[in-house]
Order: C-alpha cells, then structure tokens, then sequence
C-alpha cells in the first residue's frame, strides 16, 4: 500500500492537477471496458485489476447508450490536457485512442456499420494498404517457379506443404522445443518478472491456431488449436508469436513497469478492439524474426525440430524459401476480408480467394472465413501491425556493426513492449 501511495504522491509532484485528473479518467476507462464486456463477451481479452470492479460490472450490466455517453465524457475530460513529459503525452494519446475505439465498438454492437477502413482506423488506429487480384497473380508467378510437380499451383503448394504436417503424436515435444528456444533467445534482452511462466493447451474448434490469455501476475496460458493440420514453420512461429517475445511478454511487461511501478491502472484491462491489438499482434509477429533471423531459424528447424517431427531435414532450405515467398501474399488476407465484409464476395467466392490467390491450406479457409465473422478487420493487426512495427525498430537502429545493430533492436524492442505506443506513433 504504502507503495503505491508513493508511486500516485510522485505522479502529482511531476504532473500537477493534470496526473491525478489522467489518473481518474483511467479508472473510469477500465470500468467502462468492463463495461463493454457485458454485452461482448470477446470484448475483454485480459483483466488483472481488483475483482470486486468486475462484479461490479456484471451487477450493473450497464447500457450502451450510458456507456456511449460516459466514454464520451471521459474522452472530453481529456481535451486539451498537456503533459508534463513525453511519458505522460503518451499515455494521454492511449487514453484518447482507446476511448475513441471503444465508443466505435458501443456504436457497432448498436448495430451502426462502418466501412472496412473506417471501422480499421477507429478500432485500431490503421488503414491497411489494399491490392488488386493482379497484384497477387504476379506474386503467384514467382512460387510457381519453386513448386514442384504439374497441375495448378494451389494444388501443388498443399501438396508439398504436406509433407512438413507435424504428427499429431509429436506436437508437444515439438512445441515444447520451439517454445524453449523462443524464451531462451529472448531472456538476454527482455528482462521479465522472475515469477513468469505459462501453461500450455492443445485444444480444438477455435477460428484461431493459437491464442494467449492473459491471466495476469506474469502468466498466461497458450492455447494450440489442433484441429488442422499443424505445419513445422508454426512450431516457431506460435512459440514466438503467443510466448517469447510476443503475447506474453508484452503483457508482462507492460504489466510490469505500467501497472505495478507505475500504478497505470488503464493496463490492467486489454480491450480486443482497440489499438492495443495492433502493437500487440504486431510486435508479436515481428518477435518472430527478432529471435529467429532467418538464417538462425533455418538451422534450428533443420537441426531440432525437423528430427522431433520425424520430418526430412533435407528438404528445409526448400521450404523456407517457400514461406518467404507466401509471406508476401499476407495482404491478400487483409482485402479479401474487406470484400467479404462489405457484401462484395460471398463466403465461397472468399473461400476461392484463400485458397487460389492467399494459397490457403483449403481445410483452413473456411476456419479463416469464421474469423472474418467474428473478429472483422481484426486481420490487419498481423501483417500491417508487423510491418509498423519493424519499421520503427529498424529506425531506431544506427549502428552498423551487425551485433551492435542487433541489440539496439532489441533495446527498441523492449521500449515498445513497455510504453503506451500505438500505430500512430510508431509513424
């Protein structure tokens, strides 16, 4: 206690009136998305804060037209606040950002619509870049040429693909393995609480492949869905991605140095559809070659996980051609959920899509169609959020020594998965 009242007397020596008004809008925020969360059930992916405000929040079973209005008046509160320092201009901007999301969402579980950009921008603070059909066709010409075998290229991408399927009876050691590796890469630059740990799930009938809850006092559990065929590449990538350095470190360190050394009570609660979303999804795909580059991941696939797998270790370098180049096709995903969305496609015609332009495995495509229902323009937090992401980490990098270059991503790295940043600021 005495803690904390000391953490709140410094916040008011250093902001004046303006902490300590910054300080009650952020408790009505986290209300408020409680709030939200009684009418969206997806709607809070994490809470840590004191329980008794979530039965509170459940008792209350608020309005939207109140919640509408107060997160309003919350957001007014906030104009024309000045911060004391560049710390407290950034959690004033979260504020404002996230509360201007939430009103969207109140007015879309309202029933109002907005176009696939517009809704982007409010909930997530982007507006994805959109290609045409012949945009992805010249990218499909180039995996054309790395594929072997006749037929139509779909076809023979699903069925090279196949031959790298994780047996279901080697998921765990393999998962365990890349999950090790991901943390141990990631220990000697991101400093994370001693207490840290998680607990894996294998699960089924999810519109996601992995997914990492939040619980709060730095654990989480992971959560693979295994109703599909689970590919080698997505040992790392689910490892990196909802572990080390993704999900569950950036919640613990924002945690950490937000919540509990800073008494920043607005991070105890992570709204899904909010512009959290795409610093969170982004740094955790950017993570992935944080820890692994390319050539590092390469080796320790080919060496470790292949064998785990029982998988032909000599066809890795072939294979991990091939993911880069379908790397590049990631923002067909992100246009054929807006023509989806919009009516423009129906749900076969976005099911051609994945599976002749996206190149999806067609077992998944109708799984990924179930995402676009549930979770909308929530697809552009991975590719966009990731390559925001590294593209402010790469300008914070000056050094051209490549080790040097090498920890000062880290260093950025580490900033953003402790700060208040949103896309904008990443610009």
């Amino acid at each position: 206690m005495k803690k904390l009242v000391a953490g709140g007397l410094a916040m008011m020596i250093a902001g004046g009136a303006l902490a300590a008004s910054v300080q009650e809008v952020a408790e009505r925020y986290r209300k408020l998305v409680l709030a939200v969360g009684q009418h969206d059930a997806s709607y809070v992916d994490a809470y840590y804060g004191p329980p008794a405000l979530q039965a509170q929040a459940e008792k209350e079973k608020r309005s939207l037209a109140a919640i509408r209005k107060d997160a309003q008046a919350a957001a007014g509160d906030l104009a024309g606040k000045k911060a004391a320092n560049p710390d407290e201009a950034l959690r004033l901007a979260f504020l404002r950002k996230q509360l201007k999301a939430l009103g969207a969402r109140v007015e879309m579980l309202e029933g109002k619509k907005f176009g696939f950009d517009e809704e982007t921008a409010l909930l997530y603070d982007a507006v994805t870049p959109h290609h045409d059909r012949a945009y992805y066709e010249a990218l499909l010409r180039q995996i054309d040429a790395l594929v072997p075998g006749e037929g139509p290229l779909p076809q023979r991408v699903q069925a090279f693909r196949a031959r790298f399927a994780i047996p279901k009876d080697k998921l765990k050691p393999v998962f365990d393995a890349a999950i090790a590796a991901c943390r141990e890469r990631t220990a000697p630059h991101l400093a994370l609480p001693k207490n840290e740990s998680f607990v894996m799930e294998f699960v089924t009938g999810k519109p996601w492949s992995g997914y990492n809850w939040y619980k709060g006092d730095a654990h989480s559990l992971i959560q693979i869905n295994t109703e599909f065929p689970i590919y080698i590449e997505r040992a790392v990538d689910l490892g990196c991605h909802e572990g080390y350095p993704g999900h569950h470190a950036y919640n613990a360190l924002l945690e950490q140095h937000l919540v509990k050394e800073r008494n920043w009570v607005e991070f105890s609660v992570y709204p899904l559809y909010s512009p959290m979303s795409l610093i969170a999804e982004g740094s955790a795909n950017y993570g992935i070659e944080m820890a692994f580059p390319d050539e590092e991941r390469l080796a320790f696939e080919r060496d470790v996980l292949y064998p785990l797998a029982g998988l032909d270790p000599a066809l890795a370098g072939q294979y991990a051609a091939l993911q880069k180049l379908l790397a590049k096709l990631s923002y067909a995903d992100n246009d054929n959920a807006m023509h989806y969305l919009a009516g423009h496609s129906t749900r076969e015609q976005a099911i051609e899509w994945l599976v002749n332009v996206a190149l999806y495995p067609p077992e998944k495509a109708g799984q990924r169609v179930q995402f676009y229902d549930a979770l909308r323009g929530y697809v552009i937090n991975y590719n966009l959020g990731r390559d925001l992401v590294k593209a402010w980490v790469e300008k914070q990098v000056t050094a051209t020594d490549p080790q040097q270059a090498r920890a000062q991503r880290w260093a950025a790295f580490k900033r953003l998965l402790s700060s208040p940043m949103l896309a904008s600021d990443l610009k």
